[in-house]
C-alpha cells in the first residue's frame, strides 16, 4: 500500500523538541500551506491549510537546530494516525506527517538582517533526511 506525502509549507512556530525514553529526539511543528484558486464569480479565494509534523532521530536534531518560524520546506513523508481516549472515553484521533526527508526552500530573515519580517532570502536548498527508524 503506498503511503506517500509531499508538501510544501511554512513553519508557523518554532520546532518543539522531546525525547523518547530511548533518548531518541522527536522534534514536532505545524506548517501551513495555502491554496489560491477562483470561485464560481471569477474572484480570487485562498484557503490555508495547516498540517502537524513529526521527525525523529538525527533528522529531528537537525530540524531542531536549523528550522525556525517562517522558514519554507519541502517535506517527503507519509501520513500517521494516532487514536487515544479522552478523560470522557471518547475516542479521538488525529493524522500527522512523519517526515523523512525536508529540504530548506528559503528563511526569514531576522529583524537584524532585514527591516522586514516577511522578505525571505533565497538560499541554497539544504536537504537533510532520516534513515531512523520510526517508533511505532
Amino acid at each position: 500500500m503506498l503511503n506517500k506525502v509531499f508538501i510544501i509549507g511554512r513553519l508557523t512556530r518554532e520546532p518543539d523538541i522531546r525525547f523518547l525514553p530511548s533518548g531518541m529526539q522527536i522534534t514536532s511543528f505545524t506548517i501551513a500551506n495555502n491554496r489560491r484558486y477562483k470561485d464560481r464569480d471569477g474572484n480570487w479565494k485562498e484557503d490555508s491549510y495547516f498540517f502537524d509534523i513529526e521527525t525523529f532521530g538525527a533528522l529531528a536534531e537537525r530540524v531542531g537546530r536549523q528550522l525556525e518560524k517562517g522558514t519554507q520546506i519541502l517535506i517527503e513523508g507519509s501520513l500517521r494516525q494516532d487514536k487515544w481516549e479522552n478523560s470522557a472515553g471518547e475516542k479521538r484521533s488525529r493524522i500527522k506527517i512523519v517526515a523523512d526527508r525536508i529540504s530548506i526552500l528559503s528563511k526569514v530573515a531576522k529583524k537584524e538582517e532585514s527591516s522586514s519580517m516577511e522578505e525571505s532570502v533565497e538560499e541554497p536548498i539544504e536537504d537533510f533526511s532520516s534513515d531512523d527508524d520510526v517508533p511505532l
